[in-house]
């Protein structure tokens, strides 16, 4: 096994994604570079929240599309992380015609094709909400085929699952697509029979995420296929549209796709993530009126409502029970957690109704407990409807552990490949 694995941490919001690769081994796992930077806000409160839960490595507060080159080419990393936004990725020849083609402005992903092409490390991990498998909507799968091709172009296999963390052991029914690509030039990918493999048995059985999360062999209702994507990226971005399904693997540009289902569901009811009463400030119980106004927006209802171009229509919303099932996993967190919202989670608790507290939001995602304190508590939940599952991390951690510790290619050699 490697003495340590070089990490760089993107997006890295307060630190999910770094937590949960040091909880499967932080002699191993080194962040050695991570960057927080939120735009257009003067307190920088994931950034803060960051800085004051770890200590090593360097953290940077700065817009990742002014970080340099230069600084990548430094690092020497081997696992590339970050949970990225969710944007439109289309691409258009530029200008002059010689620089080939250019994504739009502002596009976060194309900062981790910079990133990549200048540090080339052995594996990335990325994550992002399920939509990202569908859009855009006018043109299904476009988006997720022009990533897969930039890796294609990169030498890497990609493997995707969409992941409900609730399936897996965890406390919250949240559902996000992960994606693990490494460098074909990889021990694991030569001699340990990825590249011999059917896409199939690397789906279903000897993968990633096969290892990791574990599937029934067989798809759910015969939803699996596959097809190759066009060379030409602008192609892509042009005319291409498939139908992706919850999981898959990429080689060469070739890629298999099926919808799998959990093979052993297990999660955490939200009982056991409760705080004990006398732990729980009054300020969480809800008022009369907010009762009320609960049971209104939980409730079903059909209004009538006036388009901007004044055309009348029937709003519906079949309705919800009035209160979190303490038996079950929490429902998906949203970053407007702890408002008069809809999606809000309310417990009922000895006959009194509440929010969740703020380090019951942080038990959701398997963080710490006050592991945001000293941010105000609109921040911490914001921050927590924003944040990733960490013990998913921890598992896909371990995994990479196992992955690496007999591989001896490392990512000085891969650029002498180049």
């Amino acid at each position: 096994m490697s003495k340590t694995l070089n990490v760089v941490e993107l997006f890295a919001g307060v630190g999910g994604f770094r937590l949960g690769l040091e909880k499967a081994n932080s002699d191993v796992f080194k962040t050695v570079w991570a960057n927080q930077w939120e735009p257009s806000r003067k307190t920088q409160d994931a950034y803060e929240c960051y800085t004051r839960n770890f200590n090593e490595g360097i953290h940077s507060n700065e817009d990742i599309t002014t970080v340099p080159d230069e600084t990548f080419q430094q690092l020497e990393i081997d696992l590339l992380v970050g949970g990225f936004p969710c944007q439109d990725y289309s691409v258009a020849r530029s200008l002059s015609g010689e620089k080939g083609l250019e994504g739009k402005k502002g596009v976060l992903f194309w900062e981790i094709k910079r990133i990549l092409e200048n540090s080339h490390p052995k594996y990335v991990l990325l994550e992002n909400v399920d939509r990202l498998l569908k859009s855009p909507s006018k043109q299904r799968g476009r988006d997720f085929a022009i990533m897969l091709a930039t890796f294609r172009d990169l030498n890497y296999i990609v493997e995707w699952r969409v992941v409900n963390a609730a399936e897996y052991g965890c406390a919250q029914k949240r559902r996000r697509v992960f994606i693990f690509a490494y460098k074909k030039d990889l021990d694991y990918a030569e001699k340990n029979n990825q590249l011999k493999s059917s896409k199939s048995d690397i789906l279903y059985k000897e993968g990633f995420f096969a290892k990791t999360f574990p599937v029934k062999l067989e798809p759910y209702k015969n939803r699996e296929t596959a097809d190759k994507l066009p060379q030409d990226i602008l192609e892509i971005s042009n005319s291409y549209s498939f139908g992706f399904h919850t999981a898959g693997v990429m080689i060469d540009g070739e890629f298999f796709t099926a919808q799998t289902e959990v093979a052993h569901e297990s999660f955490i009811p939200l009982k056991d993530i409760i705080l004990d009463e006398s732990e729980v400030e009054e300020k969480f119980y809800l008022t009369e009126s907010q009762v009320e106004k609960f049971a209104y927006l939980r409730g079903p209802k059909k209004i009538e409502r006036t388009s901007a171009t004044g055309h009348k229509y029937i709003f519906s919303e079949g309705g919800m029970s009035p209160t979190d099932d303490l038996q079950g996993p929490g429902r998906t967190m949203l970053t407007s957690e702890g408002t008069v919202n809809r999606s809000t989670h309310i417990v009922e608790v000895n006959g009194r109704k509440r929010f969740l507290t703020p380090i019951e939001c942080e038990r959701l995602n398997s963080f710490p407990d006050n592991w945001t304190l000293g941010m105000p508590d609109r921040m911490r939940y914001f921050c927590m409807g924003n944040a990733l599952v960490v013990d998913l991390i921890t598992k896909m951690g371990q995994t990479i552990l196992e992955i690496d510790a007999v591989e001896n290619i490392t990512s000085e050699q891969i650029e002498l490949l180049l």
